[in-house]
Protein backbone atom coordinates (compact mmCIF):
# COMPACT_ATOMS: atom_id res chain seq x y z
CA UNK A 1 0.00 0.00 0.00
CA UNK A 2 0.94 3.43 -0.71
CA UNK A 3 1.50 5.94 2.12
CA UNK A 4 0.90 9.13 0.62
CA UNK A 5 -2.46 10.40 -0.95
CA UNK A 6 -2.04 11.19 -4.64
CA UNK A 7 -4.23 13.52 -6.31
CA UNK A 8 -3.95 15.01 -9.93
CA UNK A 9 -2.34 18.49 -8.54
CA UNK A 10 0.43 16.52 -8.20
CA UNK A 11 0.42 16.20 -12.35
CA UNK A 12 3.06 18.64 -14.02
CA UNK A 13 1.19 21.44 -15.92
CA UNK A 14 -0.66 19.25 -19.01
CA UNK A 15 -0.81 22.95 -21.03
CA UNK A 16 -0.47 22.63 -24.58
CA UNK A 17 -0.96 18.56 -24.65
CA UNK A 18 -4.21 17.23 -26.34
CA UNK A 19 -6.07 14.44 -24.96
CA UNK A 20 -9.08 12.47 -26.57
CA UNK A 21 -11.69 10.70 -24.41
CA UNK A 22 -14.00 8.25 -25.37
CA UNK A 23 -17.04 8.07 -23.54
CA UNK A 24 -15.87 11.40 -21.55
CA UNK A 25 -19.51 12.73 -20.89
CA UNK A 26 -20.06 10.22 -17.87
CA UNK A 27 -18.52 7.91 -15.31
CA UNK A 28 -15.01 7.77 -15.81
CA UNK A 29 -14.82 9.18 -18.91
CA UNK A 30 -15.91 12.37 -17.34
CA UNK A 31 -13.53 12.56 -14.63
CA UNK A 32 -10.76 11.87 -16.23
CA UNK A 33 -11.34 14.64 -18.98
CA UNK A 34 -12.15 16.89 -15.62
CA UNK A 35 -8.73 15.83 -14.00
CA UNK A 36 -6.85 16.16 -16.96
CA UNK A 37 -8.62 20.06 -18.19
CA UNK A 38 -8.03 21.25 -14.49
CA UNK A 39 -4.08 20.43 -15.09
CA UNK A 40 -4.61 22.84 -18.05
CA UNK A 41 -5.07 19.86 -20.86
CA UNK A 42 -6.78 20.05 -23.93
CA UNK A 43 -9.97 17.81 -24.17
CA UNK A 44 -11.96 16.40 -26.50
CA UNK A 45 -14.91 14.63 -25.58
CA UNK A 46 -15.91 11.75 -28.19
CA UNK A 47 -19.52 10.99 -27.07
CA UNK A 48 -22.59 9.31 -28.91
CA UNK A 49 -24.73 12.53 -27.62
CA UNK A 50 -23.95 15.83 -28.11
CA UNK A 51 -26.16 17.27 -25.04
CA UNK A 52 -24.55 15.08 -23.11
CA UNK A 53 -21.48 16.15 -23.80
CA UNK A 54 -22.57 19.56 -23.90
CA UNK A 55 -23.55 19.23 -20.30
CA UNK A 56 -20.12 17.74 -19.17
CA UNK A 57 -18.22 20.53 -20.87
CA UNK A 58 -20.23 23.16 -18.84
CA UNK A 59 -19.29 21.60 -15.58
CA UNK A 60 -15.59 21.06 -16.64
CA UNK A 61 -15.28 24.28 -17.21
CA UNK A 62 -16.26 25.62 -14.11
CA UNK A 63 -13.67 23.82 -12.23
CA UNK A 64 -11.03 23.88 -15.14
CA UNK A 65 -10.41 27.60 -16.39
CA UNK A 66 -6.89 26.81 -17.60
CA UNK A 67 -7.94 24.08 -19.68
CA UNK A 68 -10.27 23.71 -22.80
CA UNK A 69 -12.96 21.24 -23.66
CA UNK A 70 -14.77 20.45 -27.15
CA UNK A 71 -16.18 17.56 -28.28
CA UNK A 72 -16.49 15.14 -31.10
CA UNK A 73 -19.85 12.74 -32.42
CA UNK A 74 -18.27 9.47 -31.87
CA UNK A 75 -20.27 5.65 -31.33
CA UNK A 76 -17.41 2.96 -30.71
CA UNK A 77 -20.13 0.37 -31.58
CA UNK A 78 -20.38 2.14 -35.32
CA UNK A 79 -17.11 1.19 -37.79
CA UNK A 80 -18.37 4.56 -39.61
CA UNK A 81 -18.77 6.73 -37.23
CA UNK A 82 -15.64 5.67 -35.47
CA UNK A 83 -13.93 6.55 -39.16
CA UNK A 84 -15.52 10.00 -39.19
CA UNK A 85 -14.44 10.79 -35.62
CA UNK A 86 -11.08 9.55 -36.71
CA UNK A 87 -10.32 11.81 -39.62
CA UNK A 88 -11.69 14.72 -38.00
CA UNK A 89 -9.23 14.33 -34.88
CA UNK A 90 -6.48 13.15 -37.50
CA UNK A 91 -4.70 16.64 -37.89
CA UNK A 92 -3.45 16.20 -34.62
CA UNK A 93 -1.17 16.44 -32.38
CA UNK A 94 -2.93 13.63 -29.59
CA UNK A 95 -0.24 13.21 -26.52
CA UNK A 96 -3.02 11.42 -24.99
CA UNK A 97 -6.17 8.45 -26.07
CA UNK A 98 -8.06 6.95 -23.51
CA UNK A 99 -10.17 4.18 -24.52
CA UNK A 100 -13.16 4.41 -22.19
CA UNK A 101 -16.22 4.20 -23.75
CA UNK A 102 -18.07 0.67 -23.72
CA UNK A 103 -20.71 -1.10 -21.90
CA UNK A 104 -21.21 -3.66 -18.86
CA UNK A 105 -23.51 -5.79 -19.46
CA UNK A 106 -26.46 -6.73 -21.64
CA UNK A 107 -28.88 -9.31 -20.73
CA UNK A 108 -29.19 -10.65 -23.82
CA UNK A 109 -27.14 -11.19 -26.61
CA UNK A 110 -27.16 -8.21 -29.38
CA UNK A 111 -25.37 -6.60 -32.03
CA UNK A 112 -23.69 -3.84 -32.67
CA UNK A 113 -24.47 -1.50 -36.43
CA UNK A 114 -21.61 -3.42 -38.09
CA UNK A 115 -22.88 -6.96 -36.74
CA UNK A 116 -20.35 -7.83 -34.04
CA UNK A 117 -21.81 -9.08 -30.14
CA UNK A 118 -22.26 -5.67 -28.97
CA UNK A 119 -19.80 -5.74 -25.86
CA UNK A 120 -16.56 -7.62 -27.79
CA UNK A 121 -17.78 -5.17 -30.69
CA UNK A 122 -18.81 -2.26 -28.20
CA UNK A 123 -15.27 -2.14 -26.08
CA UNK A 124 -12.37 -3.55 -27.63
CA UNK A 125 -13.14 -3.99 -32.08
CA UNK A 126 -14.13 -0.28 -32.00
CA UNK A 127 -11.77 1.00 -30.17
CA UNK A 128 -9.19 -1.18 -31.81
CA UNK A 129 -10.38 0.58 -34.88
CA UNK A 130 -10.13 3.99 -33.75
CA UNK A 131 -6.47 3.42 -32.78
CA UNK A 132 -5.83 1.81 -35.93
CA UNK A 133 -6.86 5.10 -37.63
CA UNK A 134 -5.14 7.43 -35.23
CA UNK A 135 -1.94 5.43 -35.51
CA UNK A 136 -0.56 8.37 -38.05
CA UNK A 137 -0.98 11.10 -35.56
CA UNK A 138 -0.57 9.10 -32.14
CA UNK A 139 3.17 8.23 -33.55
CA UNK A 140 3.55 11.60 -35.09
CA UNK A 141 3.17 13.06 -31.46
CA UNK A 142 6.20 12.85 -29.55
CA UNK A 143 5.85 10.51 -25.96
CA UNK A 144 2.09 9.97 -26.84
CA UNK A 145 0.00 7.49 -25.04
CA UNK A 146 -2.97 4.96 -25.50
CA UNK A 147 -4.67 4.12 -22.58
CA UNK A 148 -7.39 0.91 -22.45
CA UNK A 149 -9.68 0.72 -19.93
CA UNK A 150 -9.06 -2.80 -17.84
CA UNK A 151 -11.11 -4.50 -15.69
CA UNK A 152 -10.58 -6.62 -12.61
CA UNK A 153 -12.84 -8.92 -14.23
CA UNK A 154 -10.26 -9.89 -17.03
CA UNK A 155 -9.00 -12.23 -14.10
CA UNK A 156 -12.38 -14.91 -14.02
CA UNK A 157 -12.45 -15.55 -17.90
CA UNK A 158 -10.13 -16.77 -20.45
CA UNK A 159 -10.61 -15.74 -24.25
CA UNK A 160 -11.93 -18.06 -26.48
CA UNK A 161 -10.45 -17.27 -29.84
CA UNK A 162 -13.00 -19.94 -31.86
CA UNK A 163 -16.10 -17.75 -29.79
CA UNK A 164 -14.77 -14.70 -30.43
CA UNK A 165 -18.65 -12.91 -30.82
CA UNK A 166 -19.86 -15.25 -28.03
CA UNK A 167 -22.34 -16.88 -30.23
CA UNK A 168 -22.88 -19.90 -28.30
CA UNK A 169 -24.16 -20.40 -24.09
CA UNK A 170 -24.70 -16.43 -24.45
CA UNK A 171 -23.52 -15.60 -20.44
CA UNK A 172 -23.35 -10.67 -19.93
CA UNK A 173 -20.86 -11.22 -17.10
CA UNK A 174 -18.89 -13.75 -19.13
CA UNK A 175 -18.76 -11.76 -22.23
CA UNK A 176 -18.03 -8.70 -20.42
CA UNK A 177 -14.95 -10.08 -18.63
CA UNK A 178 -13.70 -11.81 -22.03
CA UNK A 179 -14.44 -8.22 -23.85
CA UNK A 180 -11.98 -6.45 -21.24
CA UNK A 181 -9.12 -9.23 -21.74
CA UNK A 182 -9.34 -8.78 -25.48
CA UNK A 183 -8.74 -4.98 -24.64
CA UNK A 184 -5.97 -5.54 -21.81
CA UNK A 185 -4.10 -8.19 -23.85
CA UNK A 186 -4.34 -5.36 -27.18
CA UNK A 187 -3.10 -2.96 -25.03
CA UNK A 188 -0.26 -5.18 -23.92
CA UNK A 189 0.59 -6.79 -27.55
CA UNK A 190 0.48 -3.10 -28.64
CA UNK A 191 3.01 -2.06 -26.48
CA UNK A 192 5.35 -4.28 -27.44
CA UNK A 193 4.94 -3.59 -31.31
CA UNK A 194 5.17 -0.08 -30.65
CA UNK A 195 9.08 -0.42 -28.85
CA UNK A 196 9.93 -3.19 -31.17
CA UNK A 197 9.23 -0.79 -33.83
CA UNK A 198 11.19 1.80 -32.23
CA UNK A 199 8.36 4.75 -31.57
CA UNK A 200 7.95 7.04 -28.52
CA UNK A 201 4.11 5.82 -28.36
CA UNK A 202 3.05 3.65 -25.31
CA UNK A 203 0.51 2.04 -24.98
CA UNK A 204 -0.96 1.44 -21.24
CA UNK A 205 -4.21 -0.30 -19.38
CA UNK A 206 -6.10 1.15 -16.13
CA UNK A 207 -8.72 -0.08 -14.36
CA UNK A 208 -11.02 1.46 -11.76
CA UNK A 209 -11.58 -0.89 -9.00
CA UNK A 210 -15.20 -1.38 -7.83
CA UNK A 211 -16.09 2.16 -9.10
CA UNK A 212 -20.18 3.45 -8.46
CA UNK A 213 -21.35 6.75 -9.55
CA UNK A 214 -23.37 7.05 -5.93
CA UNK A 215 -20.58 8.02 -4.25
CA UNK A 216 -18.80 9.89 -6.30
CA UNK A 217 -18.42 13.63 -6.26
CA UNK A 218 -21.85 15.46 -6.55
CA UNK A 219 -21.82 17.14 -10.44
CA UNK A 220 -24.89 17.74 -11.42
CA UNK A 221 -26.21 16.68 -14.17
CA UNK A 222 -23.45 14.62 -14.95
CA UNK A 223 -24.04 10.66 -14.13
CA UNK A 224 -26.57 8.99 -11.34
CA UNK A 225 -26.91 10.81 -7.92
CA UNK A 226 -25.01 10.52 -4.95
CA UNK A 227 -25.69 7.99 -3.05
CA UNK A 228 -27.16 8.66 0.70
CA UNK A 229 -24.79 8.83 3.11
CA UNK A 230 -25.13 5.43 5.38
CA UNK A 231 -25.36 3.92 1.61
CA UNK A 232 -22.16 5.48 1.02
CA UNK A 233 -20.58 3.93 4.30
CA UNK A 234 -21.81 0.59 4.10
CA UNK A 235 -20.17 0.17 0.34
CA UNK A 236 -16.95 2.41 1.43
CA UNK A 237 -14.96 -0.92 2.46
CA UNK A 238 -14.79 -1.97 -0.99
CA UNK A 239 -16.20 0.49 -3.43
CA UNK A 240 -15.06 3.83 -4.57
CA UNK A 241 -16.43 6.87 -6.13
CA UNK A 242 -15.94 7.19 -9.58
CA UNK A 243 -14.10 9.94 -9.58
CA UNK A 244 -11.08 7.84 -7.64
CA UNK A 245 -11.89 4.92 -9.71
CA UNK A 246 -10.08 7.50 -12.54
CA UNK A 247 -6.84 8.96 -10.90
CA UNK A 248 -5.42 5.08 -12.04
CA UNK A 249 -6.75 6.31 -15.89
CA UNK A 250 -4.87 9.78 -15.07
CA UNK A 251 -2.06 8.78 -13.79
CA UNK A 252 -1.25 6.31 -16.71
CA UNK A 253 -2.35 8.89 -19.23
CA UNK A 254 -0.59 11.71 -17.62
CA UNK A 255 2.39 10.81 -15.06
CA UNK A 256 5.73 10.98 -15.76
CA UNK A 257 6.41 7.84 -13.96
CA UNK A 258 4.25 5.61 -15.54
CA UNK A 259 6.14 3.87 -18.48
CA UNK A 260 4.68 1.84 -21.69
CA UNK A 261 3.19 -1.83 -20.76
CA UNK A 262 2.02 -0.46 -17.27
CA UNK A 263 -1.32 -2.27 -15.84
CA UNK A 264 -2.42 0.71 -13.25
CA UNK A 265 -5.11 -0.09 -10.74
CA UNK A 266 -6.06 0.73 -6.83
CA UNK A 267 -3.61 -0.52 -4.61
CA UNK A 268 -5.86 -2.12 -2.04
CA UNK A 269 -7.75 -5.64 -1.36
CA UNK A 270 -8.40 -7.35 -4.45
CA UNK A 271 -7.54 -4.10 -5.96
CA UNK A 272 -11.21 -2.64 -5.60
CA UNK A 273 -10.54 0.53 -3.87
CA UNK A 274 -7.54 2.60 -3.15
CA UNK A 275 -4.68 4.67 -3.98
CA UNK A 276 -3.44 4.79 -8.11
CA UNK A 277 -0.63 2.34 -8.69
CA UNK A 278 0.88 -0.04 -11.14
CA UNK A 279 -0.78 -3.54 -10.35
CA UNK A 280 -0.12 -6.89 -11.63
CA UNK A 281 -2.63 -8.43 -14.20
CA UNK A 282 -3.31 -11.91 -14.95
CA UNK A 283 -0.74 -13.92 -16.91
CA UNK A 284 -3.34 -14.31 -20.01
CA UNK A 285 -3.63 -10.66 -20.19
CA UNK A 286 0.10 -10.85 -21.48
CA UNK A 287 -0.07 -14.28 -23.45
CA UNK A 288 1.65 -13.13 -26.52
CA UNK A 289 0.14 -16.28 -28.45
CA UNK A 290 -3.59 -15.03 -27.63
CA UNK A 291 -2.25 -11.36 -28.38
CA UNK A 292 -1.08 -12.05 -31.83
CA UNK A 293 -4.20 -14.34 -32.64
CA UNK A 294 -7.02 -11.48 -31.58
CA UNK A 295 -5.03 -9.10 -33.18
CA UNK A 296 -5.46 -10.69 -36.38
CA UNK A 297 -9.09 -11.37 -35.85
CA UNK A 298 -9.62 -7.53 -34.95
CA UNK A 299 -7.92 -6.22 -38.46
CA UNK A 300 -9.87 -9.39 -40.04
CA UNK A 301 -13.51 -8.37 -38.34
CA UNK A 302 -13.07 -4.63 -38.99
CA UNK A 303 -11.39 -4.22 -42.64
CA UNK A 304 -8.75 -2.00 -41.05
CA UNK A 305 -5.38 -3.54 -40.40
CA UNK A 306 -3.25 -1.80 -37.36
CA UNK A 307 0.78 -1.97 -38.94
CA UNK A 308 2.72 -0.48 -36.40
Amino acid sequence: MTTSHWTPALLPSLSGKTFVVTGGNAGLGYWASEFLARRGASVVIAARSEERAARAIASILTRAPLGSVRSIALDVANLASVEAAAAELSDGPIDGLILNAGLTESPKRAVTADGFEIMFGTNFLGHFALTARLAPTLLATSGSRVVSLGSISHEFFDLDLDDLQNESDYSSFRTYGRSKLAVMLFAFELDRRLRKAGHSTRSLSAHPGFALDGMSAARPGIGAKRSNPLVRTALGAFAQGKDAGALPVVRAVADPLAEGGDYWGPDGWRQLKGEPTVVTARTRARDIRTATALWASAENLTGISLTI
